[in-house]
């Protein structure tokens, strides 16, 4: 009799237990969220402000120190440039590169007016994927652009300026996509 007693209550104990440990509806707690949100952004809407042609974007920089200025290269429309945020863009590369698919952009810590734009598209697609011509360098925050070399190696993924001396940077370069190449590598200035 007494082992029955005892059964019988540890298994009520457990079902308060598990009772007591069910969650709560989730619906409430995000209708509370949900709906002070609706009521501040409801009314908002998307829009594109660009920039409105050049394709995927691979590459992006901000300025550290100035959070309206930023750049973006695209797999086909060379870099851009916005000086608000992001409310206008101009191009900056037309008729400077000798390409338009930039990989990678890097702004100088130390000095915001030394750019550098490697070229050619690093992330591989099976459909399409443009090479570049090398690594551009501007010292004057994106007028002019000079091509200071690598030009074989093809699709340049990633550029690191050191942070006190912006003479000084490195360079992950993927070479020819399929197939072995002497370009392909990290480079330093």
């Amino acid at each position: 009799m007494f082992n029955k007693q005892v059964l019988f209550l540890a298994s009520l104990l457990l079902c308060v237990a598990s009772h007591a440990q069910r969650k709560a509806p989730v619906a409430p707690v995000m209708d509370a969220i949900v709906k002070p949100y609706d009521s501040v952004f409801g009314n908002l809407k998307w829009r594109n402000i660009g920039p409105f042609r050049g394709g995927r974007s691979n590459a992006v920089s901000g300025v550290r120190g100035n959070d309206q200025l930023y750049f973006a290269g695209y797999t086909g429309g060379g870099v851009w440039r916005t000086d608000d945020a992001g409310i206008t863009w101009r191009n900056i590369s037309d008729g400077q590169f000798g390409v338009g698919s930039i990989g990678e952009i890097a702004v100088a810590e130390s000095d915001p007016n030394v750019i550098y734009v490697g070229t050619g598209e690093h992330a591989v697609r099976g459909v399409m994927t443009s090479y570049g011509d090398g690594v551009y360098k501007s010292v004057d925050g994106g007028r002019t652009w000079s091509n200071i070399g690598l030009q074989k190696t093809r699709h340049i993924a990633d550029i690191a300026v050191h942070p006190k001396d912006p003479d000084i940077v490195y360079v992950a370069a993927q070479g020819t996509v399929h197939g072995n190449n002497p370009d392909r590598g990290i480079f330093k200035s």
